[in-house]
Order: C-alpha cells, then structure tokens, then sequence
C-alpha cells in the first residue's frame, strides 16, 4: 500500500514539474514579447516635418503598444502566481513522497532483519541437532 502511495507521489511529482515547466515557458514567452514590443515603443517614429495626424497615429499606436504590455505584464504577474501555487504544491508532493520513501525502507529493514533472524535461528537449529546427533 505504501509503495502504491509512493509511486503516487512520484507520479504527482512529475506531472507538477512538467506543469511549473509549462508555465515558465509562458512567462519567458510574455516576457520576450514585453521586449519586442518596448523595443518597437521605442523605436516607432514618423518622418520629420509630417502631417500633425501622423503624430496622432503615431500616439494612438504607441498607447495601444502600451496597453497590450500592460495585458502582458497582467498575465505575467498571474502566471507568476500559479508558478508560485505548483511550486508550493510541489514542496508538499516531495515532503510527502520523502516520508513514504522512508517508511518504505523502515519497511524493507524490519523485513531484512527478519529474515537474518530466522536464518540465524534455522543455523543456529542445525547446529544443535548436529552437536545432539554427534
């Protein structure tokens, strides 16, 4: 029961671990594009001596830019929290998974010792119908 437990944990473990994964990729993804898109903030410009309207575009696409990086920085920052929760998540996994771990080998130690009874006592009944036989 305690090893199907184990195996359990374990298999939790791995699946949180490929959760956690995931979710940094997202987060290098969102902040690959927070790069690209102050980069483009940046660097957007129009030609000198234009027509006012080309500054007014050039403004409303700039404060656009700055909506979506500010959308990103939101899904960032909740993407953040669920990495926060898996990772909590699977402290517990692993302390849970430790202790079935250890009673596993509690369990094989008390099943060894046992065993060298036994095999102590079945010796130790030989030698005393041999030394009665002899």
């Amino acid at each position: 029961m305690i090893e199907k437990l184990y195996q359990l944990k374990k298999t939790q473990i791995d699946r949180k671990l490929m959760e956690k994964g995931q979710l940094l990729g997202q987060i290098n993804a969102i902040e690959t594009e927070l790069a690209v898109t102050q980069a483009k903030i940046n660097t957007t410009g129009v030609q000198p001596y234009g027509a006012i309207s080309d500054f007014t575009i050039l403004q409303i696409h700039k404060n656009t830019m700055k909506l979506h990086m500010s959308k990103l920085n939101a899904k960032k920052r909740n993407l953040e929290k669920k990495h926060e929760v898996v990772v909590n998540e699977l402290v517990e996994l692993q302390k849970e998974s430790e202790q079935y771990n250890y009673i596993l080998q509690e369990e094989k130690k008390e099943k060894m010792k046992a065993l060298l009874a036994a095999e102590e006592e079945a010796a130790s009944e030989y030698m005393q119908s041999k030394y009665i036989r002899g």
